[in-house]
């Protein structure tokens, strides 16, 4: 996760021991040749239900670009549908162009904050004080299983 510095922050062996063992099919890694080249922490919230968070999308950088983050979130999006799960979303840091980029192009929608910076919504402190981000979504209501936002591909 370190190599998604400065946006995406690693974390303590016991967060990901977490991650692997409670929340695993929302957390999935992708392998190329025993290497990890990308990974995804998600989570479905215990007190909605019927929502799913992504904390972090990492990609190594050396296959940025060949649909590793896209079959990544294509795992956690076909979880949500199985799950009945009407809504995922994440949160992305108001000067992070790529990500907006990139989130948009998968589907993702920037939804409308208090301002407006650089063409992107921002909400103002909705991570806590003096953090602002953006905030983007896809709707998974009307999603059938058949139907996925994102369509996982093939690596390698």
């Amino acid at each position: 996760m370190h190599l998604g510095m400065s946006f995406v922050r690693p974390r303590t062996h016991s967060d990901y021991w977490l991650y692997a063992t409670l929340f695993s099919p929302t957390c999935p890694v992708a392998i190329i040749d025993d290497d990890v080249v990308g990974a995804v922490i998600a989570f479905r919230s215990q007190d909605l239900p019927h929502e799913v968070y992504v904390q972090d999308v990492v990609t190594h950088p050396e296959h940025r670009g060949k649909g590793v983050a896209r079959t990544l979130l294509a795992t956690v999006n076909e979880y949500a549908i199985q799950h009945a799960c009407t809504r995922m979303y994440l949160t992305s840091e108001p000067d992070n162009i790529v990500a907006h980029r990139t989130w948009l192009a998968l589907g993702f929608v920037n939804i409308p904050g208090d301002r407006v910076e650089h063409g992107i919504e921002i909400t103002t402190d909705v991570k806590g004080p003096g953090r602002d981000r953006a905030i983007y979504e896809i709707d998974l209501k009307h999603r059938k299983l058949d139907q996925p936002v994102l369509h996982s591909e093939v690596l390698g």
